[in-house]
């Protein structure tokens, strides 16, 4: 075989051994020479060549030797020391062998040499001795290879583990520092946070101090408005109240001054003071004491609606009470020269009465009775000449009444030399009339205050009037004086205060039912006063009587008679009216307060009785539709609700009959009157409703 073939199979059996397979991966590090080794495929080093040239050159000489010196069982083993060696030194001659860096080694793996020395000797005729020798050196060459990459392994290793360690311990000591400023960083932040928090705290402090503040100064400016607007308050407060005592002060002096306007007035009555002077003519005295008292009148119901008096009103007023000093005074003064002329003149006088008697005969002979005409043609229509028989006896015992009570006051009203009594008749008087001319339709509560007032007097209390303390247990006739003239003043105020006023009918109507019902007295004397002034109320017509003159016979019809001079129609009907008003009213009022479970004194039903009555006599020209229309307006309303069919059976009994009988005797001179009542009848017959007359006391007034 030739050397090249046979080193060729050499490294063809390197290469298909087990250690041949070993892979390399070309991306390991250049420095781990050991681990490349370990993983690459079997190779052979560059110095195999030169082993197997060395070892093949040698090997024809010693075949020989090798051949005859069988015996010898330490020659091969000698022998391949010895090619060891020579193998050893050449290349340790040359400084580049890797045997002799392997040496070390090699000394230790003797024991290994010592295994191959005796798989040499188990296997001496399986291969040649060159072949035993080459594969020998190249398994001690391996296994030296081997030991030195173990020892290379475990240098690398634990320089590994070294610097593992050194990495482990730098990285500790990092992960500590960095712990460390993680800690400190932490820590700096959150002493930034504080920071910022408690400088965010104190601004929100100095902020909120702030807002405090503001808020201090904002709620002492509103303490301080408040303070102001209270004391505004209080002194709007006091100025309001100072405003209404000095109102209610100049109320009161207004007051006053019409009591003394009325009790003035009274001095001026002709028909009852000066009757043995009648050359004096009273009346304009009269007239003027009657005007300033409406005048004050008039004012004081003017302030009333408007609340207060003022100065001004204060000021008119004592200007019309000095007016009526002065008139007083005038008329005492006319007064005393008349009586002074009296003296004088006896004869003259007696003339003039002789000579008035005899005009007063010649009138009465020359002028007809109307109610003798009038009963001619009731007796061809049918209708009554006279009133009925029941009615005119409660109309006498109406009368009878009054004039008893008159008589019981006698002490009284006679009192002429006792100077206490006199005083106790005009207190008695002042507090039953004055309370009654007070009385307007201003407010419920005034309204009330003055019928307490009124009611206590007449139930023996003590009251107020004119700053003095007046009771009707002052004199034993002082009750029946107070029922006279109290029922007195409401008929005046009807005559009166209605006639002007329409609206005043009520007030006045409710607070005289509120009187009647609990003293029932005072309500027939107002009755027989009402009777006695108008005699339509009954109604009946005073019938013409021999020897009664006419100026009597026209007293008796509610004619106004002064100096043989009667009142103009349009005044007397004026009057009538306005008491037929009031009558009107009071038959369908009841005082609110009072007890509400007994029937009205004087209901309704008298006045239904009263209408049957005018429409069964004859109607007198002007004074019939006027009445009917009052009344109709006043108290219409009421009938109807009251009556319902019934009393629109009336109205038309009074349209289609009676009206044309009025309109029959009206004069052209009288038709106001008469169209008046007309439209009334007409628009009512037409919307089937007669509507509330004007004044009428709503629910609302007895709240104010």
């Amino acid at each position: 075989m030739q050397p090249g073939r046979l080193r060729w199979e050499t490294l063809a059996a390197l290469r298909t051994s087990s250690k041949g397979q070993l892979s390399y991966c070309r991306h390991w590090l250049r420095d781990e020479d050991i681990l490349e080794g370990c993983m690459a495929p079997l190779m052979l080093s560059s110095y195999a060549g030169w082993v197997l040239d060395r070892v093949v050159g040698q090997s024809a000489p010693e075949t020989a030797p090798s051949r005859s010196s069988t015996p010898k069982k330490s020659t091969p083993h000698s022998d391949q020391t010895s090619s060891l060696e020579k193998a050893v030194s050449p290349a340790g001659q040359q400084g580049f062998s890797p045997l002799s860096s392997a040496m070390p080694c090699a000394v230790k793996g003797n024991e290994d040499l010592s295994l191959l020395e005796t798989d040499q000797e188990v296997f001496p005729n399986v291969l040649p001795s060159k072949v035993t020798e080459v594969e020998g050196y190249i398994r001690m060459y391996e296994e030296i290879h081997r030991l030195k990459g173990k020892e290379g392994l475990r240098q690398r290793q634990e320089q590994q583990e070294q610097m593992v360690r050194a990495v482990y311990d730098l990285a500790s000591e990092q992960l500590k520092r960095f712990d460390e400023l993680k800690e400190l960083k932490q820590h700096q932040e959150f002493q930034d946070l504080r920071e910022v928090m408690e400088k965010s705290s104190k601004e929100a402090q100095g902020q909120q101090e702030k807002l405090k503040e503001e808020h201090r100064h904002r709620a002492k400016v509103l303490n301080l408005k408040l303070r102001e607007a209270e004391q505004q308050r209080q002194r709007q407060e006091e100025l309001e109240r100072l405003r209404k005592e000095e109102g209610q002060e100049r109320l009161r002096r207004l007051y006053s001054i019409q009591e003394e306007v009325l009790q003035l007035n009274q001095q001026i009555d002709p028909n009852y003071k000066h009757k043995d002077l009648p050359r004096i003519d009273l009346s304009v005295y009269s007239n003027r004491g009657n005007q300033i008292c409406g005048l004050v009148s008039g004012l004081i119901r003017t302030t009333s609606e408007r609340g207060f008096p003022t100065q001004a009103d204060v000021a008119n007023t004592e200007r019309a009470l000095q007016e009526m000093r002065g008139l007083i005074s005038s008329m005492q003064q006319e007064i005393a020269a008349a009586v002074e002329e009296k003296k004088r003149k006896d004869e003259e006088e007696e003339r003039e009465k002789q000579k008035e008697l005899l005009k007063k005969e010649q009138m009465t002979a020359q002028t007809p009775a109307p109610a003798q005409h009038s009963g001619g043609k009731q007796q061809k229509e049918g209708l009554q000449v006279k009133a009925e028989e029941s009615t005119m006896q409660w109309y006498q015992q109406l009368q009878d009444a009054a004039d008893q009570c008159i008589a019981s006051f006698s002490a009284i009203s006679n009192c002429k030399d006792n100077n206490e009594v006199k005083k106790i008749k005009m207190d008695l008087q002042k507090a039953a009339t004055i309370p009654v001319s007070q009385i307007s339709s201003i407010a419920g509560s005034q309204l009330r205050e003055i019928f307490d007032k009124i009611n206590n007097l007449l139930s023996g209390k003590s009251v107020q009037s004119g700053g003095r303390t007046v009771s009707v247990t002052q004199h034993p006739q002082g009750l029946d004086f107070v029922y006279y003239k109290l029922a007195e003043k409401f008929v005046n105020q009807g005559e009166e205060e209605v006639a002007s006023h329409h609206e005043a009918a009520f007030p006045i109507a409710v607070v005289a039912s509120g009187i009647w019902e609990i003293h029932p007295r005072v309500g027939d004397l107002i009755l027989a006063h009402l009777h006695k002034k108008c005699p339509y109320s009954v109604p009946f017509y005073p019938a013409f009587k021999d020897g009664t003159s006419l100026e009597e016979y026209q007293r008796m019809l509610g004619y106004q008679v002064k100096d043989s001079k009667t009142e103009q129609q349009d005044n007397f009907l004026k009057r009538m009216s306005g008491m037929i008003r009031l009558y009107a009213a009071i038959i369908q009022l009841r005082w609110p307060y009072g007890n509400r479970q007994g029937a009205h004194p004087h209901g309704l039903n008298h006045g239904w009785r009263w209408l049957a009555q005018m429409l069964n006599m004859e109607p007198l020209a002007d004074v019939t539709a006027t009445l009917l229309f009052d009344f109709l307006e006043v108290c219409g309303n009421a009938l109807m609700k009251q009556y319902q069919v019934q009393f629109w059976k009336m109205m038309l009994l009074i349209r289609e009959d009676y009206f044309p009988r009025i309109e029959a005797i009206t004069s052209s001179g009288q038709m106001g009157s008469l169209m008046r009542f007309k439209q009334f009848l007409e628009k009512c017959l037409q919307q089937k409703e007669i509507p509330l007359p004007k004044g009428s006391l709503h629910p609302s007034f007895w709240r104010s």
